[in-house]
């Protein structure tokens, strides 16, 4: 009873209560406290020291959450290291957004000494060297992996794509250090046959060849992401394929996509009924017709953003409110 009352208390918490006696120190320090464990809320406070004081707790942690962590020399790359060394052998899921201290040598110790690790995000960590990024590839275990806006290099996201083959989620938006994105669309269409989720906001370079190897190669695909993505173009024919490939999508972000037109619309409404999200922002050639027969098709729509559609006016969401009240439309505009 003890032990489940104190699972509700935080971090700063349990090291007060650890004061009081014997009995309840032995209770906050017990490893079973911190199977799963955010650090991210102190991220202002926590360093070096932080993590040896809390090193004997966290031999049986599971999930840990250093995101925002370690900026401007708090935790050390020695600090750190020493850490994953004790307390890295049962960690399934580590959070390392915004870790400015990591380097390749933090890679590198992740990959040895976290051999059980499912999910791994290292988004906007920029001071990782693009080589180091080949580490990653030692755990072939991964399900989820984001390295949004990192310096990830395509030798190394190839390298990756071939050993990691459990991959589920994917996240490479923004990567502006990846020459070709058909080349590692055509991989994960060849290795990752379980991907259901992947972000590619602002690619700069996929085209519909990209789009065909990716949907015919990773057809169990519930989110897509290709927002931002200035090189596809509806006329080649890509977001009518997808729409035909992806029965299983559920989310889909077209955004800022000005080609989108009528018929993606209206494949995306014969063949995708599980769509839940639909984002079409910024395009000028989808009609309210053509939205009606989307939302009568896909019943589990609950998300449909059109902000700066200009074919899609005020009257003509406060229509599509009333007939389909289940689902909220965003609409945003400029005078």
């Amino acid at each position: 009873l003890i032990q489940l009352i104190l699972s509700h208390l935080t971090v700063p918490d349990l090291c007060r209560l650890a004061q009081t006696c014997k009995l309840l120190y032995q209770h906050c320090c017990d490893p079973l406290q911190y199977i799963h464990l955010s650090l991210q809320p102190y991220w202002a406070r926590i360093n070096d020291t932080s993590l040896e004081f809390l090193q004997s707790r966290c031999t049986l942690i599971q999930w840990l959450n250093l995101s925002w962590t370690g900026n401007r020399g708090a935790i050390s790359v020695s600090g750190f290291s020493r850490f994953l060394k004790v307390c890295g052998s049962e960690l399934v899921r580590l959070e390392l957004s915004c870790g400015h201290f990591l380097n390749e040598t933090c890679l590198e110790v992740i990959t040895e000494m976290c051999p059980n690790l499912q999910e791994l995000n290292l988004s906007s960590c920029d001071k990782i060297p693009p080589q180091a990024f080949n580490h990653i590839a030692k755990v072939g275990s991964l399900k989820r992996l984001i390295l949004y806006r990192t310096k990830v290099e395509q030798t190394a996201l190839l390298s990756i794509l071939n050993f990691c083959s459990e991959l589920q989620h994917l996240s490479l938006g923004s990567c502006v250090m990846i020459e070709d994105y058909d080349l590692i669309a055509s991989m994960m269409g060849a290795k990752c046959k379980k991907l259901r989720s992947l972000d590619l906001w602002r690619c700069k370079n996929i085209t519909e060849n990209g789009i065909a190897e990716l949907a015919s190669g990773c057809q169990l695909l519930e989110e897509l992401d290709l927002g931002w993505c200035p090189t596809l173009q509806s006329s080649t024919g890509c977001f009518t394929n997808l729409a035909r490939k992806l029965p299983n999508l559920q989310k889909l972000f077209l955004t800022a996509n000005r080609s989108v037109c009528d018929t993606d619309i209206e494949e995306l409404a014969a063949n995708c009924a599980h769509l839940r999200q639909l984002d079409i922002l910024g395009t000028r050639m989808v009609s309210p017709a053509s939205l009606r027969k989307l939302l009568e098709s896909c019943k589990d729509l609950s998300l449909l953003d059109v902000s700066f559609c200009s074919q899609i006016d005020n009257r003509v969401v406060l229509e599509l409110n009333a007939n389909f009240p289940n689902v909220f439309i965003k609409k945003s505009f400029t005078q």
